[in-house]
């Protein structure tokens, strides 16, 4: 319809307009309407003085707000990738590109939830601002850092100009990883990989011999048993593979007692991926939402940190039968939960695991001892620290 779309087009026009004016200010632009249409209505002259009132400081807040800004905004981060807990600081600059003296104004710095402002002052043609700040990392995750605007008002709030001057940025906060040089030496040992139950003429693990048949690689050939038994005989293998590393992790909330369970859980899952990673291994990085991209360290760690915990996701034992589903040739297989996975649910989750897989479960409980038990086919190991995991991978190869 045509009126309806010079309506919008009208809409669209006043909306910058209409933004600049705060809930402060929509009031008194009411009550100054009201005062006048009862002053001129009822004959109030309370009415007229409301009117008069209400008018003078909407013109007082528009002398605040207007005015152009020429800034030049640059908002640097020292890094953008830190370990939780570790510092991180950043340094806001604020240039006036150009010739005539700005007034003061606010600026805004969205640092995740939270809000930073800065008082930035007057400053004369080619002047510089520099604001220093330290950004939180105490826990791990994602925080996004701006857009930095710059906010013009009046002290009541009646109106408020804000003009964007950059794009938002990310701070990655790693989990704490431990290295596992030694440790990891059996865990994720690769000898020309592990023998499976399959048979093959060529290969480096040796199983037994067999008489020659039509079509065999004649440089199989044992030629000393050859020469005791009058017949040709070769030699038969076991067909190795390449060992495939798989962590499954699990997001589900009721798979842990307290959100620092589930910090050590990720953080272990951390730790074996970034050795599997350093050591070149094949990594396969399963959560209860899917798998997880772990081409690079740097890519492993950034989905690390955005993992959370829901009740919604899948628990350990689903995150088991998807390892066994999508990824059957694995040769070391790590489910990470927390103390509230039972023993059920392990059974329930190592029934679907490789059976020719190292299979290894670890309970990451914050505070306790580390322990080791067998349950079927699957290795159960109790963590009370991140510290402890280097320990307990030598106890798992050995």
């Amino acid at each position: 319809m045509p009126v309806a779309r010079a309506f919008a087009s009208v809409r669209r026009s006043l909306a910058p307009m209409l933004a600049v004016v705060g809930p402060a200010g929509w009031l008194v632009l009411a009550a100054a309407l009201v005062g006048a249409w009862a002053g001129r209505r009822l004959g109030w002259l309370e009415g007229w003085t409301l009117a008069v009132a209400g008018t003078l400081l909407l013109a007082v807040a528009v002398a605040f707000a207007i005015g152009r800004s020429s800034y030049a905004v640059t908002l640097d981060l020292g890094q953008q990738r830190v370990v939780v807990g570790n510092r991180a600081s950043g340094e806001l600059t604020i240039r006036n590109v150009g010739t005539r003296t700005t007034l003061p104004a606010r600026v805004e710095l969205p640092v995740g939830s939270g809000l930073a402002t800065f008082r930035l002052p007057r400053l004369a043609g080619g002047a510089e601002h520099e604001e220093m700040f330290v950004l939180p990392t105490h826990r791990r995750g994602l925080v996004v850092l701006g857009p930095v605007s710059s906010v013009r008002g009046d002290p009541l709030g009646l109106l408020r100009r804000q003009v964007r001057w950059t794009d938002p940025m990310d701070l990655y906060v790693h989990p704490r990883t431990v290295s596992l040089d030694g440790a990891s030496a059996g865990f994720l040992r690769d000898i020309e990989g592990l023998p499976t139950q399959d048979l093959s003429s060529n290969d480096i693990a040796f199983h037994a011999l067999r008489d020659y048949v039509a079509g065999d690689d004649r440089r199989s050939i044992h030629w000393r048993t050859t020469a005791r038994t009058g017949r040709l005989v070769v030699r038969q293998f076991e067909e190795t593979r390449r060992s495939h590393l798989v962590v499954g992790l699990s997001t589900c909330a009721a798979d842990y007692a307290d959100p620092d369970e589930l910090e050590l859980a990720i953080s272990v899952a951390g730790s074996i991926g970034m050795q599997a990673i350093r050591e070149e291994k094949q990594l396969s990085v399963l959560t209860s939402r899917g798998q997880l991209r772990a081409g690079t360290a740097i890519r492993f760690l950034d989905a690390l940190c955005l993992l959370e915990a829901d009740e919604r996701d899948r628990g350990l034992a689903a995150v088991g039968r998807a390892v066994g589903g999508e990824v059957p040739d694995a040769s070391a297989v790590l489910l990470v939960g927390g103390t509230a996975v039972g023993s059920t649910s392990l059974l329930a989750a190592s029934t679907r695991l490789p059976v020719n897989a190292l299979n290894v479960a670890v309970r990451c409980a914050p505070g306790e001892q580390v322990s080791r038990r067998s349950l079927g086919n699957l290795v159960v190991v109790t963590l009370g620290a991140l510290e402890q995991l280097p320990q307990v991978m030598r106890r798992v190869a050995g």
